[in-house]
């Protein structure tokens, strides 16, 4: 193993924005995910996105032409799942969300179930269900405690925005009163689980990505060095408003290939 550079052993960084967009790689990012891999860094792709499994997270990827291990991709499901099985080993949760969400809860020994649920869980899906949010509400007013995997009000799509797991979060916090806890960006409970996973301490990893509001600041409260691309949603102008700045600005993913 190469000696590491600035400190930085092991290296965090978000998908979107980052590595591709829509579909298609961004420049530098398989040559950085390579240095990585060449220089045998532990490393994790991060997503808020709770619809896929890593697996399919990892063949999106390919398909973009870079390659992640399905073992290397931390989703804010995995984290939930994570966050849950050490909250309440075993437990059970009435789950909205997809294949990303229910695997994840399931391998980490949680029963799905519509009757008296410890929690209920909320991630993205493309195919919201009004009786299933009634459900939620109803057993959220039943006492069961209110997870979310993300707050992102919206998600990307070719014809504009979709509403996301934040925005349907609100629904039901508005129909209940009740707030639901936050797993993913900007919780840095996501960061911390994901350094957990690789075994990594915050004093020598890093974090890489497209948002001020959620990658950075997750990141700084998290304990990293946190570096900016502007290949996504913050652009440069706006870095200034922010009462928190990241370590580094860069053009691009590609400008930290040295740093590795």
């Amino acid at each position: 193993m190469s000696t590491a550079k600035n400190g930085i052993e092991c290296w965090l960084t978000d998908m979107d924005g980052v590595l591709v967009h829509e579909e298609h790689a961004l420049p530098g990012a398989a040559e950085f995910l390579q240095r990585l891999a060449d220089s045998s860094r532990r490393f994790l792709v991060l997503t808020n996105n709770s619809i896929f499994t890593p697996r399919d997270l990892s063949a999106r990827l390919s398909r973009s032409g870079i390659e992640v291990p399905e073992e290397n991709i931390w989703t804010s499901a995995l984290a939930t799942a994570d966050f849950l099985s050490r909250q309440m080993p075993g437990g059970s949760a009435y789950v909205i969300g997809e294949s990303g969400l229910t695997t994840a809860l399931y391998e980490a020994g949680y029963t799905t179930t519509d009757t008296d649920p410890d929690y209920v869980v909320l991630g993205e899906t493309r195919t919201y269900s009004f009786e299933a949010i009634t459900k939620a509400i109803r057993l959220v007013e039943a006492g069961a405690r209110f997870i979310a995997t993300n707050p992102d009000a919206t998600g990307p799509s070719k014809e504009g925005s979709l509403p996301a797991t934040g925005s349907v979060a609100a629904l039901i916090t508005r129909a209940t009163g009740a707030e639901p806890y936050f797993v993913g960006k900007p919780n840095p409970m996501m960061f911390r689980s994901a350094m957990n996973r690789i075994e990594a301490h915050s004093e020598t990893t890093a974090m890489i990505g497209d948002r001020m509001d959620t990658d950075v600041v997750a990141g700084i409260e998290a304990g990293l060095t946190t570096f900016l691309v502007l290949t996504g949603s913050t652009k440069r102008e706006q870095v200034r408003r922010f009462p928190f700045q990241p370590h580094a600005i860069v053009d691009g993913i590609g400008d930290l290939i040295d740093l590795i």
